[in-house]
């Protein structure tokens, strides 16, 4: 296999001493760079071993090993300085070697070095075949189906009785559409474990299960987590064991809409505070002012997050006087899910289904349509979300087989 190698060096001496050593074969890649040429060749960094010669230039080298933090790297020294090759081991690099290695030693460390570069190079091969089946976030590892990965996971801690705890996680409704996705789960991601396991739940909303930690436990990750999080952003927390999945989402979900609600720092305005006494037609203008500034906008990201990407369908949406509509088309079937406000004391979210099914067997597969009431003071944004989120799932479970 034809391997990358990439030499650093201010000293041209240092290109003719380490390349008789190296023992490159005639297909392998050979470039040699100073530490200044290194910003426009970063691209050739990639999947490389990068042997660099840290010889008068320890500064640039521990700066060069902090970018270079996925990829191969060995640090070449005229002497052995302890302090700093504990710098350079901190900073990312993957060995180490001076004047006194032996050739037999240095072959060695570079062979294992290039094996670490060949599964770093398949590890990429197969992130990128993950990341083309929406099956984890391009930037980071972050699950995006977190149903099937909820569900192979609790198998796993029901069979061990593993203690673990799930977490949802959101920033408040007020930045909630503002923060990069990506900054939330960087964050998040280097502050857990490497078997901890993140998922996507909806925009800037997450679930993150914990192994071999209980809730004392999670809340100090989370103060660390949130520590680094410039933005409000709040936290539910439940245990996993001898729960299903369904049982488990339903009350992180509530442990985070408790968490934002006791906030008392939350924006007001942001909710329906209308008495049930009030008019009618009071009200109606509130509730027409929140389809603008809760419903529409929440609407939109979800039909953007699913739209032609849910098993062949189509998600389309309406909003109108006293009324916002999101509609699922699929081949044979359709689901909606509406808010409407019958009276001054309540708000309707009506799901529905509607089969088209020329086999007769198959038009009961859906579940009975549903109304879910809300009191007015809870239409949020979150909440909002987090249903349709359920609408969709459960639509999906009914129509599966029909795409496959």
């Amino acid at each position: 296999m034809q391997s990358r190698i990439v030499l650093v060096s201010e000293d041209k001496d240092f290109f003719e001493y380490i390349i008789p050593k190296l023992n490159i074969r005639k297909y392998d890649e050979l470039f040699r760079f100073t530490f200044n040429e290194i910003p426009e060749k970063l691209h050739l960094l990639s999947n490389s071993l990068v042997i660099i010669n840290s010889e008068n230039n320890k500064e640039q080298t521990l700066e060069l090993l902090a970018l270079l933090k996925k990829t191969a790297s060995i640090v070449f020294s005229f002497n052995d300085d302890e302090d700093f090759r504990i710098d350079a081991y901190k900073a990312g690099m993957f060995d180490y070697i001076t004047i006194l290695t032996k050739d037999k030693e240095l072959e060695a460390k570079v062979a294992s070095a290039l094996n670490y570069v060949s599964s770093l190079e398949k590890n990429n091969m197969y992130r990128d075949i993950l990341v083309k089946n929406n099956i984890i976030t391009k930037h980071n590892e972050v699950f995006l189906d977190y149903v099937n990965i909820l569900d192979r996971e609790l198998i796993k801690i029901q069979e061990t009785s593993a203690s673990a705890i799930l977490a949802a996680i959101s920033p408040d409704e007020k930045t909630k559409f503002l923060i990069q996705p990506n900054q939330v789960e960087t964050i998040i991601l280097n502050n857990v474990r490497k078997n901890d396991i993140l998922m996507n739940y909806a925009t800037n909303k997450y679930f993150l299960l914990l192994y071999d930690t209980d809730i004392n436990s999670a809340y100090k990750i989370w103060n660390k987590i949130r520590q680094n999080i410039p933005e409000k952003i709040y936290a539910g927390f439940a245990q996993c064991l001898n729960k299903s999945r369904q049982q488990i989402v339903n009350e992180v979900l509530n442990k985070l809409h408790e968490a934002i609600n006791v906030d008392k720092n939350m924006p007001q305005q942001e909710k329906i505070e209308i008495l049930p006494n009030e008019n009618f037609k009071l009200f109606r203008q509130e509730f027409n002012k929140k389809i603008d500034q809760i419903i529409s906008p929440v609407f939109y990201h979800i039909q953007q997050k699913y739209n032609n990407k849910l098993f062949g369908t189509n998600i389309e949406q309406d909003i109108g006087e006293g009324f916002g509509i999101l509609i699922i088309k699929g081949k044979n079937s359709s689901g909606s899910f509406k808010i409407t406000t019958p009276g001054a004391a309540a708000i309707s979210v009506d799901i529905t289904y509607q089969s088209n099914y020329k086999n007769e067997a198959k038009k009961n597969v859906f579940p009975k349509a549903k109304r879910i009431t809300l009191e007015p003071k809870e239409l949020e944004a979150g909440l909002i979300e987090d249903l349709l989120e359920q609408f969709i799932i459960e639509f999906k479970s009914e129509v599966n087989n029909e795409f496959n």
